[in-house]
């Protein structure tokens, strides 16, 4: 249970660090602020290897992902150091930041590829709605744009659900998935 609240603290702490950061002029603060987060949370893994590449694939991901909803006007990040429409490093730290979820705090959607849909349907928007709201974005997204990222999100969560498990040999110590 230790491990769970504290994969929930440093993710909450490391999202907060990039939104704030970027609201307030210092968008280097996110990725600064994932060095110690990650640190952890590879000190802490039973598989490093399997989160290794768990985050680098959810990092991948979320470029590509971010990158074509800032192309089709969908969301619109403060840019920093790659131009428009090239998803910032803040914003793919906050992909690589929930991955490192994924077999720890999140790690009871294992398996449930339905409610992991609904989750990140609901969560996915509500988190780029609240970094809007705190002033990382230069807009709140439409209802449509809500929309699409519902749509996207539920995607996207059972897949990195499924790439977790894939990607994973323990999980708290026990023989998992290969």
């Amino acid at each position: 249970m230790g491990k769970r609240i504290l994969n929930v603290v440093l993710f909450q702490a490391a999202w907060f660090a990039a939104v704030l950061g970027t609201a307030h002029g210092t968008p280097w603060l996110g990725p600064l602020a994932m060095l110690p987060v990650l640190g952890t949370h590879l000190t802490l893994t039973d598989d490093r290897a399997g989160e290794l590449k768990l985050l680098a694939a959810a990092g991948i991901l979320g470029f590509f992902y971010d990158t074509a909803l800032v192309s089709f006007g969908i969301f619109t990040p403060l840019q920093h150091l790659l131009p428009r429409p090239f998803s910032p490093p803040w914003m793919i730290c906050l992909w690589i930041n929930f991955a490192a979820t994924l077999n720890v705090s999140m790690a009871w959607l294992r398996g449930r590829y339905l409610v992991a849909a609904v989750f990140g349907a609901v969560g996915g928007p509500l988190a780029y709605y609240s970094g809007a709201k705190l002033g990382a974005t230069e807009a709140l997204p439409s209802t449509n744009g809500m929309l699409l990222l519902a749509l996207g999100w539920g995607i996207i969560t059972p897949l990195l659900i499924w790439l977790a498990k894939v990607f994973s040999i323990k999980v708290y110590g026990t023989v998992c998935c290969k």
